[in-house]
């Protein structure tokens, strides 16, 4: 090879390298979307089921492993230096595969977590004992009120029906509960879950923001629902022309999301509409044939700031499925449970539940441009 040829080699060689090696660029489609998430594989899980916990039941007066048998579906809040997480933790104790607390933790990175002995949240002998006993409390969601009061949805299961019930609380250990969502109307007795507030990030914290002068709040974990609100505890469903709940969001035949759909983290206002982080179960006979019957996988979902009613984008695809070994068996296989979204030293950390089992991390560091 005379030297003429080896020099135009070399270039050609520079360049694939230089565009191999480039960040790929955003399509139409995505570049509205969180992205760049990597799960924490060195870490992961992050947070397993403690069977040397132990929890005097106020209602059975049972001494329970009360996070003994599984940990997962996890929130997360940024309160000055320190990142805090409450979790969903079942005993192994009752007729409803045990009964369901919420516990805290706290970290100083982000992944490594300490957690209080006691649960911070559960069924008591008190006026919501008849919607939490004995099924329990289960996947709570936070945000911050302005006044600097935590606002937190959580299901609440009978047994025999799962209800959407919101709490508040100054200090993240003791909380105020304020029954249900819907406690204004006959929806309190249908079946609610998944209450993801509408926010805005100020600072490292998710804060519900109004608009067009209300709080929006997108449930549901069939098709998505949206409700809307004057202070954050009492919620009124935005009603279809026959009467019904709204549908602002629905499975799609041939995807990942083509059995039910609902919502993750609280939903975050950015510069181009309302994100939604939503979860969603595949199923097999309608479903995405890549994906194993039942599984759940996490897509994204954009609406209009002027009417969050209104979806302007979807993902086509999800960006987060289970493919750990962690997360395709345990409770409930082939299960990632996006709950948690926090912005924290300079990355975002999205922590969701594994197999109904246990708790993981993903981190990206996506700038908060645009949040």
């Amino acid at each position: 090879m005379n030297l003429k040829i080896m020099r135009k080699s070399i270039q050609l060689l520079t360049l694939v390298l230089i565009f191999s090696c480039a960040p790929k660029k955003s399509s139409d489609n995505d570049s509205w979307q969180l992205r760049g998430f990597e799960k924490a594989d060195d870490v992961n899980p992050i947070l397993l089921p403690d069977t040397t916990t132990r929890f005097t039941d106020p209602i059975s007066g049972a001494s329970v492993r009360w996070e003994g048998k599984d940990v997962f579906n996890p929130a997360s809040v940024v309160k000055e230096d320190t990142l805090f997480m409450l979790y969903r933790a079942e005993d192994f104790v009752g007729k409803f595969n045990g009964t369901s607390r919420i516990g805290l933790a706290y970290s100083l990175d982000g992944v490594q977590f300490e957690r209080l002995a006691k649960p911070v949240f559960y069924p008591n002998n008190d006026a919501l004992k008849k919607y939490e006993w004995e099924g329990g409390a289960e996947d709570p969601r936070i945000v911050l009120r302005e006044d600097g009061t935590y606002v937190m949805t959580y299901t609440a299961y009978d047994g025999n029906l799962a209800r959407l019930l919101v709490a508040t609380s100054n200090d993240l250990r003791t909380w105020v509960k304020h029954g249900s969502v819907f406690k204004d109307s006959t929806d309190v007795n249908s079946w609610s879950k998944s209450g993801a507030i509408v926010s805005t990030l100020k600072g490292n914290q998710l804060v519900a923001k109004t608009v067009n002068g209300s709080y929006w709040m997108y449930f549901g974990d069939t098709d998505l629902f949206i409700a809307t609100s004057d202070d954050l505890i009492h919620w009124n469903p935005i009603m279809n022309d026959e009467g019904d709940w709204r549908k602002v969001l629905s499975p799609r035949k041939g995807k990942f999301d083509s059995d039910l759909v609902e919502p993750g983290p609280p939903a975050m206002i950015t510069d181009k509409g309302v994100l939604l982080i939503y979860n969603s179960r595949n199923r097999l006979s309608q479903g995405d044939s890549s994906l194993a019957d039942g599984t759940y996988s996490a897509g994204q979902a954009l609406f209009s700031m002027d009417d969050p009613t209104q979806l302007i984008n979807r993902s086509t695809d999800y960006f987060f499925t289970p493919d750990k070994s962690y997360e395709i068996t345990g409770q409930v296989n082939n299960v990632c449970f996006i709950e948690g979204l926090s912005y924290y030293q300079n990355k975002w950390f999205l922590y969701y539940g594994t197999a109904d089992s246990k708790i993981a991390v993903a981190v990206s560091g996506q700038s908060r441009d645009g949040f």
